[in-house]
This record gives C-alpha cells, sequence and structure tokens, in this order.
C-alpha cells in the first residue's frame, strides 16, 4: 500500500471517528434523560392520579353532606349525569336535588378504578348507597359508575357520570 493510500485511509478513518464519536457520546448520554422524561412523567402521572383519587372522595362526602358549596366546585358547568333509571341531569338540576338535603344516609364506593390520559380521568366504581326519600322511608343503590373528570390546572372536575344497575 502506498504511503498516499495510508494516509487517505487514515483521514477517513479520523473522519468517520470525528463524526460516529459524537452520534455514540450523544446517544449514549441520552439514555438516561429519556429514562429521568419517563420518571417524571410517571411521577406526575402519579400524583395526578391520587389528585383525582382525593377529588372523587371530596364529591363522595359532599353528596353524602349535602353540601352545596363543594358540589359547585367539583362538578363542571357543563356536566351530563345520567341516572342508572336512564334520566340525566345538568349540574344546575343535581345542585337543587342535593344541596342542603341528606339525600344519601349511606354512600359507599368500592372496587374503584382511576386512569389519567392527559386532562381526562376516568374513574370507575361500584355506588352502593341507602337513600333517603322524600316520603320518609329509604331506598337503596347498588349500581357501577363510570365518572370522566377535567382536569384545568390543579382541579378536577365532573364532566360525565354514567351508571348502570348491578344486580344484589
Amino acid at each position: 500500500m502506498s504511503q498516499f493510500e495510508r494516509s487517505r485511509r487514515s483521514v477517513l478513518s479520523a473522519f468517520g471517528t470525528a463524526m460516529v464519536a459524537p452520534a455514540v457520546v450523544s446517544a449514549l448520554t441520552m439514555v438516561p434523560q429519556e429514562a429521568q422524561a419517563r420518571g417524571d412523567a410517571a411521577v406526575h402521572l402519579a400524583e395526578a392520579t391520587a389528585a383525582l383519587e382525593k377529588t372523587v372522595e371530596e364529591l363522595r362526602i359532599a353528596m353524602l353532606a349535602g353540601d352545596g358549596k363543594s358540589l359547585s366546585r367539583l362538578l363542571h358547568d357543563r356536566l351530563t349525569y345520567s341516572h342508572s333509571d336512564g334520566h340525566q341531569q345538568t349540574k344546575f338540576e343535581v345542585l337543587q336535588e342535593l344541596s342542603g338535603n341528606h339525600v344519601f344516609q349511606t354512600l359507599t364506593l368500592s372496587a374503584q378504578t382511576v386512569d389519567v390520559v392527559g386532562t381526562a380521568g376516568i374513574v370507575r366504581h361500584v355506588f352502593d348507597a341507602v337513600n333517603n326519600l322524600p316520603g320518609g322511608g329509604t331506598s337503596t343503590a347498588h349500581i357501577k359508575v363510570l365518572q370522566v373528570w377535567l382536569r384545568s390546572g390543579p382541579r378536577w372536575t365532573l364532566l360525565a357520570r354514567a351508571s348502570t344497575p348491578l344486580k344484589a
């Protein structure tokens, strides 16, 4: 091999190393950054999920107590609230029915799942209640509920709720 060929290969090799080395270094340093980003996203998702779970509990307590102020804060202005018998209510109608009234003797939620997707939250649970009837009696509810929540900043509001009866 001639001196020219050896020099040419040496230059090409050095050039190739100079071009490849930064890409390799960049790829190697990106892995921890991406892992950090995934870790941050997981922490953010866990925090959003915990905040939504807390908000669902605040709604349960407000419904049980007939706390109109809390209900108004937790319900989205464009709420659609569907009952297991098919009738629907707006935010105004839900507030009118629950505010200042003790509609529920007991209200428990179980088998709850919470999924946060961006600024939306999907909550599913079993809703068991003993209802106080206007005439003085009681009735019970054993239903499966689907709720759709929207997050605006740190605050969650209930946008939609649908339910279906479960067999006792």
